[in-house]
């Protein structure tokens, strides 16, 4: 029978859809585009992987090619990405792979690849057929619990086979490692970083969500590259931090090597990141040619892969060598630029991150895996119990389960008996039963049932609080990237150079110790100390800056010019101050308001002042406090911590109530002892840990007991409990003073009434000052009228606690003391320079200088007081007026 193959009429027209051919182009761009930027060209924030390397790993993965385990052929690596997850070109595959073993492109190789990779020569890698390779341990850590729910796995491109969306990388790969790639109308460049680095400012921003980019960089201070070099110049790399734009400028390092017979040589022992060695030999010898360079005999590569790099080039017996690497710098890719341009995929969409936001994507990224991870963990862990469970009723009721199972025809009929005993099992736990082996029947085997399903239970515990609070759960994050610093953290391979434009001011100021003084009135100054000569105990000391009669020196203190000051004021407030910006003076010039260098309000003043000797070296100011001392006898610790992020306007450091005021501030170290003193002469010492460290606005609790409201503070010593060296020296308003031994002060609990320190008379006037010093140290005593004397410690008897001291300067009528402080010996050499300046003035010996033995005491108070008997000549040396 014939059949009719006569086509049937169709009207092409109602196929055939008219649409308008830019609206076409304009969707169809955008689908591809679209496609290019998610599956291809962008990383994703997350784990810094884009898809090809994230089905890389994934597929050796899933091979068993662990880091412990052989090598497999490349080309069976590249199949299995090929069939399974990347309908691509073979090559793409091969070369995404060869660059994740080399150690010259990936800061963290995340392949271990046997073989011929490639080199920096631009040699490229053998054929996959030659080569092998397996995961490095470090992509351990960016797989690790993938088994366990921790991602969302999908359909791979003909839905055989499933592939994770992400991998659960317990490492912030994107920071490391970095990422480049060219999508359809963006693209993306990411620097390298050290892994250190990264993670410290990971486990910074978990401490400190609002942690500020600038406090970020204190840890993660640049970028790293797998090559080295030198980054010449940061503002740049401060602007990739801060916006995700920028640019990074990478200089090679050089040697200047002298041969026997005078001619250098210049040796490059690395190059900036992806530079070709052979390219750039090529193109210093085509530079020599033609006479842009000159100065060059001789260029040769001797890189190996034992050694690395070494590039020579050879100069002429008349080059000088700095003008030559100049050149080099500037005509070759001996200095490189690289574009700074954070692009990444964020919740599927590309965005310009800063380093603030990639850290902030990765530890958030984290917190989601450890919940994810926990639950699955809580689900196997109650299933497990379950189980165990209705192993501890069946042995419970071992007899009857038995005998139940032996009368019963099939399995189902025994499952059915088991659920209808009556003893709470279930079907779950019933099949097991059956599945039950007899060996684990014996008296052992139910002992460690019962063990496990305790076990068990603990861990349930454990992983439902885990589940409920938050704080544990970013604590384990923070011990997960401690375990991998541990392994993996190493030191960073490049340096950093600053601009001229960029070196910090106190660079260029000359490092030398000053004397800086604070007038009653609020004028400030620094003064080189070598102005200040020493004299012995006893002398008039040399005319200061000349004071008005309502003005005297208050604060006097000597500092590295190259320090920060922390002012603390009577209400309260701290500020700071570099002490290069205070402004220079002799010892006569007044000085200039403090007013005009801080925010001071009229109504505070300046009472205390402490030396930070650097505010950026992050474990001294982790493991320092400030202790502050109120005139009241209040007292306060704070962690210098608080106090390392200066602001213009200040902070409060202590909320003083009313009636009292701030009057001391100390830099302590955690085990210190502190003495405190009363202006009548009594003093306690107790041990800082007595003082518990507080916020910056805290009030501070009871350090010595002030019984007397016309009594008051009037100093505070912070002593290490290990320095045997140092006494304790008290001065008092009409110059007498002594050093007394540490050890005749008791220590007691703090706020006690203390003990006698300074026999307070009317001779002596009221107790001014109090200083922890060592023999070795000098001290400056400041007059209110001006008059200045710098005399050494070890000059000033040691007595007892109950003693008046001596007269360790002569005051005029109506002049009493108004500063103390101490200086290091460390100026002998200052003062021999000053020897023959010194010798050349004019001798004004004090009449009736005390001698050095004499004691003022309650019994020889009348008998020396108008009495000039007990004097020796020579006992103080020549004054500058």
């Amino acid at each position: 029978m014939e059949e009719n193959f006569t086509p049937q009429e169709t009207n092409d027209e109602n196929r055939i859809i008219p649409v308008n051919i830019e609206e076409q182009m304009k969707t169809a761009y955008i689908d591809y585009s679209m496609s290019v930027i998610v599956s291809r060209a962008l990383p994703d924030v997350r784990d810094g992987l884009k898809p090809v390397h994230r089905r890389i790993l994934f597929a050796m993965n899933e091979l068993g090619l662990n880091y412990n385990r052989a090598y497999k052929k490349s080309a069976r690596v590249v199949g299995e990405v090929l069939g399974k997850y990347h309908p691509h070109g073979d090559s793409s595959v091969y070369d995404a792979m060869v660059r994740m073993a080399q150690e010259w492109s990936m800061r963290y190789t995340l392949v271990d690849g046997q073989g011929n990779y490639g080199n920096q020569d631009g040699d490229g890698p053998a054929a996959m057929r030659y080569t092998e390779a397996r995961l490095d341990r470090l992509a351990e850590y960016m797989l690790m619990d993938i088994d366990k729910d921790t991602v969302d796995f999908q359909p791979n491109f003909d839905d055989s086979e499933r592939e994770p969306a992400i991998l659960p990388a317990r490492v912030p790969n994107l920071l490391i490692n970095g990422s480049s790639g060219i999508a359809v109308g963006m693209a993306t460049n990411m620097m390298p970083h050290n892994l250190s680095e990264v993670i410290d400012g990971c486990i910074a921003y978990i401490d400190n969500r609002d942690i500020t980019i600038d406090e970020l960089m204190q840890h993660i201070k640049a970028p790293d590259f797998p090559t080295g070099g030198i980054i010449y110049g940061m503002e740049g790399v401060r602007a990739g931090m801060h916006f995700g734009r920028g640019r990074v400028v990478l200089r090679g390092k050089l040697t200047v090597d002298t041969k026997p017979s005078g001619r250098e040589t210049i040796i490059v022992n690395e190059v900036p990141y992806q530079v070709n060695r052979d390219a750039l030999c090529d193109k210093i010898g085509q530079l020599v040619n033609e006479k842009v360079i000159e100065g060059i005999a001789h260029v040769n590569n001797e890189s190996n892969a034992k050694e690395g790099t070494r590039i020579v080039i050879d100069l002429k017996r008349d080059a000088i060598a700095n003008v030559v690497i100049n050149q080099l710098y500037k005509f070759t890719e001996l200095q490189t630029s690289y574009g700074i341009n954070n692009v990444a995929l964020s919740k599927g969409r590309p965005k310009t991150l800063n380093v603030r936001d990639m850290i902030s994507e990765f530890v958030e990224f984290r917190h989601e895996v450890v919940v994810r991870r926990t639950q699955f963990e809580l689900r196997e862990a109650e299933k497990k119990a379950h189980i165990l469970q209705g192993y501890l009723i069946a042995l419970d009721h071992l007899d009857e389960v038995i005998a139940m199972i032996r009368a019963s025809a099939t399995p189902e009929i025994a499952r059915e008996s088991l659920i209808n005993a009556g003893w709470g099992l279930d079907e779950v736990q019933a099949r097991a039963i059956l599945d039950l082996r007899l060996q684990r029947l014996t008296g052992m085997e139910r002992d460690k049932i019962r063990e496990e399903f305790e076990e068990l239970q603990r861990l349930i515990g454990h992983l439902r609080e885990l589940l409920s609070n938050e704080g544990m759960r970013y604590d384990v994050i923070k011990t997960e990237l401690g375990e991998v610093k541990e392994k993996f953290g190493d030191a960073r391979k490049t340096e950093i150079t600053y601009l001229d434009n960029e070196v910090r001011i106190k660079d260029l100021i000359k490092e030398e110790d000053v004397v800086i003084t604070i007038s009653h009135l609020g004028y400030i100054k620094r003064t080189s100390a070598t102005e200040f000569r020493a004299q012995r105990r006893g002398g008039r000391g040399a005319k200061g800056s000349k004071a008005r009669e309502e003005d005297w020196i208050e604060h006097l203190f000597v500092a590295s010019s190259h320090h920060t000051m922390l002012f603390f004021t009577e209400k309260g407030r701290c500020y700071w101050l570099n002490v290069y910006e205070i402004p220079e003076g002799d010892k006569t010039s007044k000085g200039r308001a403090i007013q005009n260098l801080i925010q001071l309000p009229p109504d505070d003043k300046i009472r205390a002042i402490i030396d930070i000797q650097d505010l950026e070296n992050e474990e001294f100011v982790k493991s320092h406090n400030i202790v502050l001392a109120t005139k009241k006898g209040i007292i306060k610790k704070t962690a210098l911590e608080d106090f390392s992020r200066p602001r213009t306007t200040g902070v409060n450091a202590i909320t003083i109530v009313e009636g009292d005021e701030l009057l001391v501030a100390k830099l302590t170290n955690g085990t210190s002892e502190i003495m405190m003193a009363l202006k009548s002469g009594r003093a306690i010492r107790f041990a800082e840990e007595k003082v518990r460290a507080t916020g910056r606005g805290a009030i501070g609790v009871s350090g010595i007991d002030v019984d007397d409201d016309n009594d008051a503070v009037i100093g505070m010593i912070c002593v290490s409990k290990e320095d045997n060296s140092r006494s304790v020296l008290v001065v008092s308003e009409k110059g007498f003073g002594k050093r007394t031994p540490l050890e005749d002060y008791p220590i007691t609990n703090r706020g006690g009434k203390g003990v006698k320190t300074l026999n307070v008379t009317e001779k002596t006037g009221s107790l001014v000052g109090m200083l922890d010093v060592a023999a070795k140290e000098d001290l400056m005593i400041t007059c209110k009228s001006g008059m200045t004397i710098r005399m050494p410690a070890e000059g000033i008897s040691e007595l007892g606690r109950n003693t008046q001291g001596v007269k360790l300067i002569r005051l005029d009528d109506g002049d009493e003391i108004a500063a103390i402080t101490k200086l290091d010996d460390n100026e002998e050499e200052g003062n021999e320079e000053n020897g023959e300046l010194e010798a050349q003035t004019d001798v004004n010996a004090t009449a009736g200088a005390t001698d050095g033995n004499e004691i003022a005491s309650d019994e020889s108070t009348d008998a020396s007081e108008d009495s000039n008997e007990g004097d020796e000549p020579g006992t103080e040396g020549p004054v500058t007026e």
